[in-house]
């Protein structure tokens, strides 16, 4: 089982009070490819306002409000701890100024998507 699914964002449980076993290489690789992606989300969200994630926890039920630089230090804890700690959440977020992963995902996935289109290619999208 891997500490989170690339789909879903990252998984802030604790594991167990004896320490988690180290991730494996698949695992370090998801890890660090999240961290990749964090950081393309902050560049292309942070200036319209938006100020981190928002994760599902499982072990409350409850939508937790992360700033990217929380984001950032959790997923480098994962990295080097094989867990993240427990943080105190953000007091009283707006829940508008945070989106989930996938929203994060998606957005980049779009912007991506019409640079390429509006990138030259040297050929006439149209030729009469």
């Amino acid at each position: 089982m891997t500490p989170f699914d690339d789909a879903s964002g990252p998984d802030f449980g604790t594991g167990d009070a004896a320490g988690p076993p180290p991730l494996t290489m698949e695992e370090r690789a998801g890890v660090l490819d999240d961290l990749a992606e964090l950081e393309v989300f902050r560049t292309l969200l942070e200036p319209t306002g938006i100020k981190g994630i928002v994760v599902d926890c499982p072990d409350c039920d409850e939508e937790h409000h992360v700033d990217w630089a929380l984001m950032q230090a959790n997923l480098r804890q994962l990295l080097d701890e094989g867990q993240t700690g427990r943080h105190e959440p953000p007091f009283d977020p707006d829940p508008e100024e945070y989106v989930s992963w996938d929203y994060a995902s998606g957005y980049a996935d779009a912007v991506a998507a019409m640079a390429e289109r509006d990138e030259p290619t040297g050929r006439h999208a149209r030729e009469d």
